[in-house]
């Protein structure tokens, strides 16, 4: 089984798992929601532990254990598994409606001079309340009514939402506006338009669309390396968040391929 998506360690493991892991304990678990714009999803219990992935706002994390400030689980969304803050998580609540701006404040009080208190993400997932002006009331504050869908509405074109983080950093497994990697651009334009995507590289490439040619490249395919991924813009333009440019960058696949120096490991278009 896959570590990162396997939520067993020898000492404790998932009671779903039962009779598949070997563990000196198995529990159920307890359904918590990241409470903040964004928490980071560590390999270790340590705030300089690798950030192995992002949860936003609004998204449900199963907890097997909390321990000195930090809870080990498993993400809802993709199935990672990994510790985060204890602080970052609260109380379950329906979604009613999700964040479709890149990027929109969180306010005390339905007023654009207020002060604001965090920024929540796209995709991230909300629970209106009401609203007052052009304001929705949440449990922790007012978000413009312009910057809401209902959860349940989605993108068209998931290419156009990833053209949208052009020029945001690149931040090792990254998932907003504040910093993304390549994966991390990819599933989230796809969570945009309503696709369910695996959170890494490597497992994308197995569980997404079906093998195209090179020599048919088009808008929307996936190219992918070891290590690596991008979408196409068009037959000869690719999207990328990438190390080299620090940020998500459009260039000639075939310059990125030079740079790369490793042979493309496959080229699948979304059915």
């Amino acid at each position: 089984m896959d570590k990162r998506i396997t939520a067993a360690r020898p000492d404790l493991a998932a009671a779903s798992l039962r009779g598949k892991v070997e563990a000196a304990r198995f529990v159920e678990g307890e359904v918590r929601t990241v409470s903040k714009a964004r928490a980071a999803l560590r390999a270790a219990p340590d705030d300089k532990a690798e950030q192995a992935s992002e949860l936003l706002f609004g998204e449900d994390f199963a907890v097997y254990e909390s321990k000195g400030g930090w809870c080990w689980g498993q993400a809802a969304r993709d199935n990672y598994v990994g510790y985060v803050a204890s602080a970052a998580l609260g109380a379950p609540l329906p979604p009613t409606h999700r964040i479709a701006a890149l990027a929109t404040p969180l306010l005390l009080r339905p007023d654009v001079k207020a002060a604001s208190h965090d920024v929540l993400p796209l995709n991230a997932r909300v629970t209106v309340q009401g609203s007052e002006g052009g304001f929705a009331r949440l449990v922790a504050g007012f978000v413009a009514l312009r910057h809401l869908v209902p959860h349940d509405r989605f993108e068209a074109d998931f290419v156009l939402v990833a053209e949208r983080f052009v020029g945001t950093p690149y931040v090792w497994g990254g998932r907003t506006r504040a910093g993304l990697d390549c994966s991390g651009l990819v599933q989230t334009a796809l969570a945009a338009a309503g696709i369910a995507a695996p959170r890494d590289t490597d497992m994308m490439e197995k569980a997404l669309g079906v093998p195209v040619a090179a020599a048919d490249l088009r808008r929307g395919d996936l190219v992918f390396w070891k290590g690596h991924m991008g979408v196409m813009l068009d037959a000869s333009r690719l999207l990328h968040a990438n190390a080299f440019h620090m940020e998500v960058a459009v260039e000639p696949l075939d310059e990125a391929t030079a740079r790369i120096a490793q042979p493309i490991t496959a080229i699948k278009r979304l059915a």
